[in-house]
């Protein structure tokens, strides 16, 4: 095997720009964002109840299923307007929500990492996996005793 450094992956430190977009189907994604420093923030009653408002109102995306870890948040989405890409609509929700919480020590990090799920059973088994984080981590015993998941609109699978 050659050492050479021509030889590695290329390692990605940002993930790529843009989701694709097929229409006639569903578009859901799955969202990953870390506070800044991975500060331990995020699982907490205000921040829950000031994201799901956010959300309810930044409807560019529409965020569906959701679960806030101490520093970091896994949430659903699915494009409702077309003229906004998912990192636009990310840093706008970002935006609303620190004018409402008002706490300059709560920060993300400046970017997201998404993943488009390929059909309804990825996501059934996403939506598992990233419930079971809080048990995973020692946080409460049972997926059903985690107080910081939601739920905002209804996404549906559809299509293919």
């Amino acid at each position: 095997m050659n050492d050479s450094p021509d030889n590695e992956l290329p390692q990605r430190r940002n993930p790529a720009p843009g989701v694709h977009i097929n229409l006639g189907q569903s578009n859901i994604v799955l969202l990953t964002v870390t506070t800044e420093k991975r500060e331990l923030w995020l699982a907490n009653e205000t921040a829950h109840r000031l994201l799901h408002q956010t959300w309810s109102e930044a409807r560019a995306w529409l965020v569906g299923d959701y679960l806030l870890m101490p520093e970091h948040l896994h949430c659903f989405c699915a494009p409702h307007d077309l003229r906004f890409t998912i990192e636009t609509w990310i840093s706008y929700w970002k935006r609303e929500f620190a004018l409402k919480h008002k706490r300059t020590e709560w920060k993300f990090q400046s970017r997201g990492w998404h993943h488009r799920l390929r059909d309804g059973e990825n996501h059934s088994e996403k939506w598992l996996y990233v419930q079971e984080n809080p048990v995973r981590k020692h946080l409460c015993p049972r997926i059903e005793d985690w107080p910081f998941k939601g739920r905002v609109f209804d996404l549906m699978w559809t299509g293919k």
